[in-house]
């Protein structure tokens, strides 16, 4: 936990930011989209290194890269950072974050479904295509996840890769496998669905994402880790839908504890981050 006194020292990151409309626009008709500057690299900075202790000792993995599977390799994982750490609390808990991603999605208010450090390091590999909310048990497809990198990210690592469009078609829910790396490179080729990506991003800048929509991400061949922080968001009033496989019943289990299929989506672990929780 960070120490006492140290958050109230952080940059504060509830100031509202104009999403551009074009960005609004294409979400709208892509899945994905780009903002650039939604925080300064000063304020990225401060909270990168509480941010990088939290993800961490949350951090499980001792493995070197040789010896693990493709998912291993793609990142280092460490979720729910907001729940060990006050500092990494006040960055997931944005005001700011939360009203670009309510404005993003067009609801009136995004509840936290988990935040979730993604860590690729030198040499990591790549992440293969797959869809978000395959893995959530939620009755709503007003999802969207903030992917913010806590360092520059260059051109040769780039941000991630999005079939743009795919997040409208009824298909098959894929998962992160090796599998779906195949699949869906084989079903973007058929239905000519372009793969794109925003490039190089500077410490900052964010990309939001549709749940349902196919993306990918590329190796790291440099020397730095890719440092990335992503929240996650859902619309308020969104329902809890029945498990439909192992990985929904645990995300039930694990991030909509104590609820059932058919109640509202909102526990003490799901605070309302826009407008925010009533005084």
């Amino acid at each position: 936990m960070a120490e006492l006194g140290v958050e109230n020292a952080l940059p504060d990151l509830d100031e509202p930011f104009e999403v551009p409309a074009p960005a609004l626009e294409e979400f709208h008709t892509k899945g994905h989209t780009v903002v650039r500057g939604l925080a300064t690299a000063e304020e990225v900075g401060a909270y990168k290194p509480h941010i990088a202790d939290a993800a961490q000792r949350r951090n499980r993995e001792t493995r070197p890269l040789e010896e693990r599977d493709t998912y291993g390799k793609a990142f280092l994982q460490s979720p729910n950072l907001w729940r060990i750490d006050e500092a990494t609390k006040r960055f997931v808990f944005s005001k700011r974050f939360a009203k670009a991603a309510a404005d993003i999605l067009g609801v009136d208010g995004v509840r936290l479904y988990h935040d979730q450090a993604l860590f690729k390091e030198p040499g990591g590999g790549h992440t293969p295509w797959h869809q978000d909310q395959v893995y959530w048990p939620l009755d709503t497809d007003k999802t969207i996840t903030m992917w913010m990198p806590l360092v520059d990210v260059p051109a040769e690592v780039g941000s991630m890769y999005f079939a743009s469009g795919s997040h409208v078609l009824d298909m098959d829910g894929f998962d992160i496998s090796d599998v779906s790396e195949e699949e869906v490179a084989r079903l973007l080729d058929e239905k000519g669905i372009p793969a794109e990506t925003h490039g190089a991003l500077n410490a900052g800048d964010a990309t939001f994402h549709a749940g349902r929509i196919l993306h990918r991400a590329n190796p790291n061949p440099t020397r730095g880790m890719r440092a990335v922080m992503t929240v996650i968001y859902y619309a308020d009033g969104a329902r809890v839908a029945q498990p439909s496989s192992p990985f929904q019943e645990f995300d039930l289990r694990m991030w909509l504890k104590g609820l059932e299929p058919g109640d509202l989506a909102a526990t003490e672990r799901n605070p309302l981050l826009w407008p925010g929780e009533p005084s």
